[in-house]
């Protein structure tokens, strides 16, 4: 018998977990739902730090969902939410150290996956084999590829998955993009994302860090390379290394690219994309740029993404972030006759050319109730924030670094001498410039990463006469750990 990769990483689960590659989970959806006890919804929380803790505790607070599990590599940090989450429910949570092992429990109907980015795709899709549905947190993915497996294996298993950019069950940014769609602005001219966000040093260590007694380290890694550690802090920096994460456009900007591609109401990935950028103001154990501009052509409209984690002068955090047109950490919609304004998860403003308030927007949504709703009603299409979605906006941030990663190193003084016709990328770079000089970077010692214009097949999702771009649409995965295709 010829063993594919995904047989080998299911047997690999059996082996050496004893769980049930494919169990059967009670069933929850459709007319079925009233089979559930006390008509809640079981729910294993698979990551318990920040992100993982908030859900645990939201989810443990509602009448319709219960708590059974938190799932954590990590003892430790699943250790004091379990009191916070019986305290909430009324029934205390089994902590696990291995995820794998909840998959044959009938009692879960569901899992919300708060890891770190680089487990989002093989997790998932273990979860649906094994009959869960899944919340996933943003990105969904760690690269191209393998988000696009998990709605492959959504569609493939009928399981319901929900992306969590949570901005997407806002009805007020539901209204404003309803409103911008329907001409009241005339067309979308072009959008720009800002995630200006504060970002300081994680510092570097001459030695591999120790890592906790508490932790499996070899599971924490799984599908990504198993590395040493030079940051100071383990848990919540490998946000910023390639192997595990995804920068800051891959963390907080993609709820601001979700934003700007759900207003242009496009479906597949941007034909062309370029970047420009690098990590400047310190030097520590980061590789993802913490100053970045992506340009991502569509037919519709532009979408420019800029992300900078220094501050607004002189490397001095006190003196707040940066702001374009009142964004911060939020989106720009120009059109027409005027533009939209969203500066948060919830509210929305419409501006006149003359910066008369048009029409104002603010309210927000049950983006965990909206997930439950789907799972009782069988159908993928009631989500508000659908794998789809989820993987479309994942991957325009993954397609922005990778033509960051390919990219050839230039001094900021050619960068000065650069020249576009493109008004808009053109006046970007010099906002970025004009940035990075307040902040005392050298730009006759600066390397700028400049991105070649990639041409994209939005459809096939694989970029066209560049190999080494396509190399980074995947991973090399560690043996027992392999994202594969239904």
């Amino acid at each position: 018998m010829v063993m594919n990769r995904r047989d080998f990483l299911i047997q690999s689960v059996v082996a050496s977990t004893g769980v049930f590659a494919t169990p059967k989970a009670r069933v929850v959806c459709g007319s079925d739902s009233s089979k559930t006890p006390l008509g809640r919804i079981g729910v294993a929380v698979l990551g318990i730090g920040y992100r993982g803790s908030y859900h645990a505790n939201d989810i443990a607070s509602r009448s319709d969902a219960e708590v059974l599990y938190l799932c954590d590599p990590d003892t430790a940090q699943a250790g004091p939410r379990q009191s916070e989450v019986e305290g909430k429910q009324g029934r205390s949570p089994q902590i696990i150290q291995d995820f794998r092992r909840v998959l044959d429990d009938s009692s879960v109907d569901a899992v919300v996956i708060a890891t770190p980015n680089h487990w989002h795709a093989l997790m998932s899709i273990l979860a649906m084999q094994a009959g869960k549905h899944v919340y996933v947190e943003k990105p969904v993915s760690h690269n191209v590829w393998e988000g696009r497996q998990i709605v492959n294996w959504a569609r493939r298993t009928n399981r319901i998955c929900q992306t969590g950019t949570q901005c997407r069950s806002s009805v007020g940014l539901q209204q404003a993009v309803q409103w911008v769609r329907d001409g009241n602005l005339g067309t979308i001219q072009h959008v720009i994302g800002t995630c200006y966000n504060p970002r300081k040093s994680i510092g570097k260590v001459d030695q591999p860090i120790s890592l906790p007694k508490t932790l499996d380290y070899g599971l924490w890694c799984g599908p990504a390379a198993v590395q040493e550690i030079f940051r100071t802090k383990f848990h919540y920096d490998w946000h910023w290394d390639f192997n595990t994460g995804n920068g800051d456009m891959g963390n907080q900007g993609i709820h601001q690219m979700d934003i700007a591609r759900w207003f242009l109401g496009e479906s597949k990935l941007s034909s062309q994309i370029t970047s420009i950028g690098g990590r400047f103001g310190y030097r520590d154990a980061g590789n993802t740029p913490n100053t970045q501009i992506v340009y991502h052509h569509f037919d519709s409209a532009p979408i420019i993404f800029e992300t900078r984690g220094l501050p607004r002068r002189n490397l001095d955090y006190s003196t707040g972030m940066d702001q374009y047109r009142g964004s911060q950490v939020g989106v720009v919609v120009q059109c027409e006759h005027g533009h939209v304004l969203v500066p948060s998860y919830t509210s929305a403003t419409a501006f006149r050319p003359d910066g008369e308030i048009i029409q104002h927007w603010d309210e927000g949504g049950d983006h965990f109730g909206n997930f439950i709703s789907a799972i009782r009603s069988g159908n993928h299409q009631d989500l508000n924030a659908d794998i789809l979605e989820g993987h479309l906006s994942s991957a325009l941030c993954h397609t922005g670094s990778i033509c960051h990663l390919i990219g050839k190193e230039s001094s900021g003084r050619d960068m000065e001498k650069m020249s576009s016709d493109d008004l808009l990328w053109k006046d970007s770079c010099l906002r970025m410039t004009q940035h990075l000089k307040a902040n005392g970077v050298d730009f006759s010692a600066l390397a700028l990463r400049v991105g070649p214009s990639l041409t994209m097949d939005s459809l096939n999702e694989v970029f066209m006469k560049n190999s080494n771009a396509n190399r980074l649409l995947t991973r090399d995965y560690r043996k027992g750990y392999v994202v594969d295709a239904p």
